[in-house]
């Protein structure tokens, strides 16, 4: 069955759902230790949260590339992240969702999230057909994601190389059953539909917006 087109994906309990990050061990492997980021952490810049595991490993690398070698599974509170989405912008300009490219220069300008959808990824990292949420924090959004949203933080680097080991030796069957599970997220009845590129105003199924 194939999944619908725009869609978030994610661990997720009644109260949390589950974001990936990478970052350099001397960053990463303190933030799990403490179950917080670190005086280091910059709160003045943009940080993307992925709810995507396997877009996270198409990022860094199954945690091999330079300054993305620590895999971090940060669980925020929903709240959180519903909070960002509700006041992100896309991170580019979508006509039928913005009156105009000022429009969207001024929304995005004021936003403390943004959004994009890129195209999610199999075990071997290629790409397939429906999209994968990342979430851009910054201002305000940083702030609280840093100080108020998370829940906990576990070093999943292991288990990065542990399932990549498992690709590489082409037993994909075992990959697969170390894959964190991740399902429809129930997105409340609106949420997305400021956010969703070609569709306009949408009134979807909760958890799905189809394209």
């Amino acid at each position: 069955m194939s999944c619908p087109k725009y869609q978030i994906r994610a661990r997720h309990t009644p109260s949390t759902v589950t974001v990936y990050q990478a970052y350099a061990p001397e960053l990463g492997l303190p933030t799990a230790a403490h179950g917080r980021f670190p005086s280091a952490w910059r709160r003045g810049r943009m940080t993307w949260i992925k709810p995507s595991f396997l877009w996270m490993m198409y990022r860094c690398g199954w945690g091999t590339k330079e300054g993305q070698e620590t895999v971090l599974a940060v669980e925020i509170t929903r709240e959180g992240f519903e909070w960002a989405l509700e006041r992100a912008c896309l991170s580019h300009y979508e006509p039928g969702l913005h009156a105009d490219r000022a429009d969207w220069q001024r929304q995005l300008s004021r936003s403390p999230a943004r959004v994009q959808w890129d195209p999610e990824r199999d075990l071997r990292l290629r790409a397939l057909d429906h999209r994968s949420l990342q979430l851009g924090l910054s201002g305000e959004a940083a702030h609280r994601y840093a100080d108020e949203w998370i829940v906990s933080v576990t070093d999943v680097t292991a288990l990065a190389h542990e399932i990549h080991g498992h690709v590489r030796d082409g037993d994909l069957d075992a990959a697969r059953r170390l894959l964190p599970a991740e399902d429809a997220y129930p997105v409340p009845d609106g949420l997305l539909d400021h956010l969703v590129p070609g569709q306009g105003p949408l009134s979807v199924p909760r958890g799905t917006v189809s394209a």
